[in-house]
């Protein structure tokens, strides 16, 4: 590795981490202390324990692990350790205050950017080509999309804005799907850096021929299906989410509500009128895997979703993202909480695959019929706790990520996973069927 590529790989660490970090001080310097302590969902943390737990990952992978530093604060690795204590008993946990926690980030990233201006990126596995620094990185933009999660739930007044995304639509109307050629193509990576272990390695999959909405579900779409009585008729729903649905009486996506006759929905503190042209959000595999039966559809395989993103039928190979090789950039694709929502349906023309397929990348993440395996050859690295303890058929998975993600944290080949009952995450869908046999 030259001089050069050293310092370019410093500086796109640094950049990640600054970035991450000024997106969790906007998080959580939003709102007074006691709503930083307080649990607003039993299903999430209370922010500050999220605060305090990014310094922790940091300390123990940057500062002990790459630099061999000792450790500043052992007495708090269980209380911050996230399998040690189920989300729903962290308030009772003696965590640190709004100021000591903020204080203790502070205090290992200072030392960390020196960690960084010092180690040679090379030759350990945990440090190739700035590998911890990435996965770290990533590590505090994924907690800042929970926190963001966090923010939806609680109740009160506003304490975040955006602009809204801007309205990209190209000339002329939308096709409602695309067909995807059958044949085989390359799945997940071998060669991204900062890729995480269960992208890994690459491998040739098959797909056979299908064809793929071109854009996500909106919620105009997702309100005929619930004027239809979709959530009365038992025929659509796999039994484990008929219970589900029973059980908690749930008649529409998480957030919404009717009021004379029109759906609203809570959005970051504000009410405002469902908007139908929008990608639907806030829904559980269940019920997208609902609404694809009544639509006489289906949810996309993991593999069919990543063949439509990354393939490139022309040049024969995979892109990183759907447009190309090239970094995310506004133009492409609603990521890293610049807007509080997605963009309406077929925007991000510049975002497109090679077949057209609209918002891979960004806006909602979208469920597919997947459980969440791993690939062949999968080693886990750093740490089992990131990917394997989660395989197997519990977790389903999603792809493309969200407005909520920053691009260091979503790319062709990224994953995510959650339980099928989940809808307090961004989540939305797409859907697609088979092509007729030649």
């Amino acid at each position: 590795m030259t001089g050069r590529d050293t310092e370019a790989l410093r500086l796109r660490a640094v950049t990640a981490l600054t970035t991450a970090r000024e997106r969790t001080a906007l998080l959580t310097s939003c709102v007074e202390d006691s709503e930083l302590t307080a649990q607003h969902s039993p299903l999430m943390s209370p922010l500050v324990w999220d605060l305090a737990h990014i310094g922790n990952q940091e300390e123990q992978w940057l500062w002990r692990a790459v630099a061999g530093g000792e450790a500043l604060r052992p007495e708090i690795d269980s209380l911050y350790d996230a399998f040690e204590h189920p989300r729903a008993t962290r308030p009772s946990l003696p965590l640190l205050a709004p100021a000591e926690a903020r204080a203790y980030a502070a205090d290992v990233r200072g030392r960390v950017l020196d960690v960084l201006g010092d180690t040679r990126l090379e030759g350990r596995p945990l440090v190739d080509a700035g590998f911890a620094f990435g996965m770290i990185a990533q590590h505090e933009q994924q907690h800042d999309e929970t926190m963001l999660i966090t923010h939806q739930l609680r109740k009160g007044p506003p304490a975040l804005s955006a602009p809204p995304p801007p309205r990209t639509h190209s000339s002329g109307p939308v096709v409602r799907e695309v067909l995807v050629p059958g044949g085989p193509f390359t799945m997940g990576t071998s060669d991204e850096p900062w890729a995480l272990d269960n992208e890994r390695p690459a491998h040739t999959r098959i797909v056979p021929a299908f064809f793929l909405d071109t854009v996500p579900v909106t919620n105009g779409a997702y309100q005929a299906f619930m004027a239809d009585g979709g959530y009365h008729e038992e025929r659509w729903w796999r039994p484990e989410g008929w219970a589900q649905i029973r059980e908690h009486a749930i008649e529409a996506p998480l957030f919404w509500h009717q009021d004379g006759g029109r759906w609203l929905r809570r959005r970051f503190g504000v009410t405002e009128p469902v908007p139908e042209d929008e990608p639907v959000l806030h829904v559980s595999w269940y019920e997208a895997d609902a609404f694809a039966r009544w639509a006489g559809r289906r949810l996309p395989t993991e593999a069919e979703w990543e063949k439509a993103a990354r393939h490139d039928p022309a040049a024969g190979r995979s892109r990183r993202y759907p447009w190309g090789d090239a970094d995310p950039g506004p133009v492409h694709a609603n990521l890293g909480q610049r807007h509080l929502g997605p963009a309406p349906a077929g925007s991000y023309p510049e975002g497109a695959s090679p077949l057209g397929v609209r918002q891979l990348i960004g806006d909602v993440w979208e469920w597919t019929s997947s459980d969440f395996l791993p690939y062949p050859g999968f080693r886990a690295f750093p740490y089992k706790e990131y990917s394997e303890v989660f395989f197997g058929p519990a977790h389903k998975v999603l792809r493309g990520g969200s407005f909520a993600v920053d691009a260091v944290a979503c790319r062709g080949t990224f994953r995510n996973w959650d339980l099928p009952v989940r809808r307090q995450i961004f989540s939305g869908f797409r859907t697609a069927r088979d092509a007729e046999p030649v």
